[in-house]
């Protein structure tokens, strides 16, 4: 009886091995663990522990718009090709207008070749996102605060643009990059612009926050 129900299981078995084996084949390489300096892990536990802890409010009332009427422009040149400048490399321009580079794609680790004629490659994610923002705190900023925050070149980054449709306005509990090893120096950036900002954090996001900051490899450097 009991050899008659493995082989009434059998297939089915074999199909659950086969499809893990492919989950586990799609996931994206971690690649080598990304070194962080202690001490910037240690800077971002002291600020996590500083910030508020809320519910995140509804997104009531939230429009693009609320940040501004797209980038802005420092020295004649807009935020978004300042982005482009400081986080590709190999660069060709013209002018502001960065026409050709190559980027290292901070959340997934590839190589992407980027050209203006498809933009849509390379695309400039908010690292804490506009609407992430608007919930935790934002909605009591002037207008001026909130085109500033939109145009903080700290909380922005040059990423596949795949990948930034992929995030959208989650936060930390709901996105992380697919490539773990990239995870640490993402986590960083989000507490210091959280911090930097006066937003606040959710339960669930200050734990996958604080989890995240747990598997950071570090090294200690010599000041």
């Amino acid at each position: 009886m009991r050899h008659g129900r493995l082989r009434r299981w059998a297939p089915v078995l074999v199909l659950l091995v086969v499809a893990a084996v492919a989950w586990w084949a799609s996931m994206p390489d971690p690649g080598p663990p990304v070194v962080v300096p202690a001490v910037d892990v240690a800077t971002a536990r002291d600020r996590l522990a500083e910030l508020p802890v809320h519910e995140a409010l509804p997104s009531t009332g939230y429009r693009r718009e609320e940040f501004g009427n797209g980038w802005a422009e420092r020295d004649g040149c807009s935020t978004r090709e300042q982005v482009l400048a400081r986080d590709l490399t190999g660069l060709a321009r013209a002018g502001c207008r960065v026409l050709t580079g190559t980027l290292e794609d901070p959340y997934g680790g590839s190589r992407i070749a980027f050209t203006s004629d498809r933009p849509s490659q390379v695309q400039i994610d908010h690292v804490v996102a506009l609407a992430d923002a608007w919930r935790t705190g934002a909605q009591d900023w002037s207008p001026a605060e909130r085109t500033a925050f939109a145009n903080d070149l700290v909380n922005l980054l040059a990423v596949a643009g795949d990948l930034n449709q992929d995030k959208g306005a989650s936060d930390a509990s709901a996105w992380l990059p697919p490539a773990r090893s990239l995870r640490c120096p993402y986590v960083i950036r989000q507490i210091a612009v959280k911090a930097r900002w006066g937003l606040w954090v959710t339960p669930a996001e200050r734990a996958a926050l604080d989890r995240e900051l747990g598997r950071c490899r570090t090294v200690v450097v010599d000041p």
